[in-house]
């Protein structure tokens, strides 16, 4: 399906495109499009430009502004990416990431701007706020060095003649 604007309700759509896409309590496999608007939706891929959602799942969420509100999202990668009462394992950005109460495996930005939220591990230029974090650079580079010595190990005792 291909509209300018377009508004869903209690759907199941295998793709749909368009400049303005409003999609609400339906599921999706792909959405493409200007500006994104998702409520209670769950989508397999999300690219656009302005993507909001709102209550939902997705696995891929590519855009340049991405805002995940009480959402889950396995992969976020944006310019700048807003996560708020969200869970996301991995979140890339090139800008910023704001993150509010939320829950992130990996955090990649150039800025990253945080109130209570958890993350496994953050790659950031420059850091605010509170995030609590499982790996800092110093865990992380000694967990890389252990799985290295132990490949290293393991490839000289099975190493094939």
């Amino acid at each position: 399906m291909r509209k300018e604007g377009m508004e869903l309700e209690k759907s199941n759509i295998e793709f749909i495109e368009g400049e303005f896409v409003t999609i609400k309590q339906s599921t999706v496999r792909t959405v493409e499009g200007g500006h994104i608007e998702l409520q209670q939706v769950g989508a397999f891929s999300i690219d656009g430009e302005r993507i909001e959602v709102t209550q939902g799942a997705s696995g891929i969420l590519k855009g340049t502004d991405v805002s995940l509100n009480q959402s889950i999202s396995a992969v976020t990668a944006a310019d700048n990416v807003s996560v708020n009462f969200s869970f996301s394992p991995v979140t890339i950005s090139r800008e910023q990431i704001t993150a509010n109460r939320s829950a992130v495996g990996v955090m990649a930005a150039r800025e990253i701007k945080s109130d209570n939220t958890s993350a496994f591990l953050v790659v950031a230029n420059k850091v605010e706020g509170n995030i609590t974090t499982l790996l800092d650079w110093r865990a992380s580079l000694a967990l890389g060095a252990i799985f290295g010595g132990l490949w290293g190990l393991f490839s000289v005792l099975f190493k094939r003649k």
